[in-house]
């Protein structure tokens, strides 16, 4: 036990602490002030997006996104590539911002071009929200989906501190970034490529792969339309679907339902009652 890591997560292997205690961290000067992180993870099926900040208690949700929202937003596949990234990041930027009645200060950058931006700070009023990025355990390769994530937050108004050295297309060697790559990243031309090659090459693949790309009746040439129209709904109203509340039944079979506590003193009296009613009937039937 001795030689045990300390921490239950760290053993777990969810959390990498050291990460975490540079997101927190706080000079004395600023105690109890609020140190907002973009938390990015990404699933086998869906990403998610949430605006964290740590007390000495733990740490709260400001807002958050999921791709799983996206199919009210006009994407029903594909919820877990680089694309979804970005518009659920975009999602929760312009939902936060919304929220934080900034939306209209810090609008970002509405026409996505692949090229490295970053906020401005307004002449007046308030200032441009700051978070930093949260990537947990995730491999922070050139190309990776949680920038994704980052682009899309960035793009939606949000400043976040970054460099383009991992966005999909920079050059190592050059140190550029090809904005037309990375644009076509964010719309998915990626995918609209290999779409394109399996129904050429390979169709017994192709309806493997993009069976559900199929069943929508989404093809190679409607993948870009399809998330540029997703971007323009989620900046026109950002605000979450509403969704009809689930009815559970709490009764359990062969279980009496619980009594008030009105009825079980009614219950009580009923049985005193009627217990006095029975005792004057034997004492008039012994007379």
């Amino acid at each position: 036990m001795r030689y045990q890591v300390k921490f239950r997560r760290r053993r777990e292997g969810k959390t990498d602490y050291a990460q975490r205690r540079g997101l927190v961290f706080q000079d004395k000067n600023k105690y109890n002030a609020r140190k907002y992180r973009l938390v990015a993870r990404i699933s086998n099926k869906f990403v998610t997006c949430q605006v964290i900040y740590s007390t000495l208690k733990g740490d709260h949700v400001l807002e958050s996104a999921y791709s799983n929202e996206l199919p009210g937003f006009g994407v029903k596949v594909g919820l877990s590539n680089y694309a979804a990234c970005y518009a659920t990041g975009l999602l929760v930027a312009r939902r936060l911002l919304t929220k934080l009645k900034l939306a209209d200060a810090y609008v970002g950058q509405a026409e996505p071009d692949g090229e490295y931006f970053e906020v401005e700070e307004a002449d007046e009023g308030a200032r441009p929200f700051v978070a930093y990025l949260d990537v947990g355990l995730a491999r922070t390769t050139t190309g990776a989906r949680v920038f994704g994530c980052l682009k899309g937050a960035v793009d939606g108004g949000l400043s976040i501190p970054h460099g383009e050295n991992r966005f999909p297309g920079f050059d190592p060697e050059e140190k550029a970034l090809d904005a037309e790559t990375h644009k076509s990243y964010i719309f998915a031309g990626h995918v609209q490529e290999y779409m394109e090659y399996l129904e050429e090459e390979d169709k017994s693949m192709y309806v493997k792969c993009f069976s559900q790309y199929i069943k929508h009746g989404i093809k190679a040439d409607d993948v870009e339309d399809m998330w540029s129209n997703c971007h323009e709904a989620i900046r026109a109203n950002p605000a979450r679907k509403a969704v009809a509340a689930k009815k559970y039944n709490y009764t359990v079979p062969g279980r009496k339902e619980r009594l008030s506590r009105q009825q079980r003193q009614a219950k009580v009296a009923q049985k005193i009652a009627s217990f006095e009613r029975k005792l004057a009937q034997d004492e008039e039937d012994e007379e």
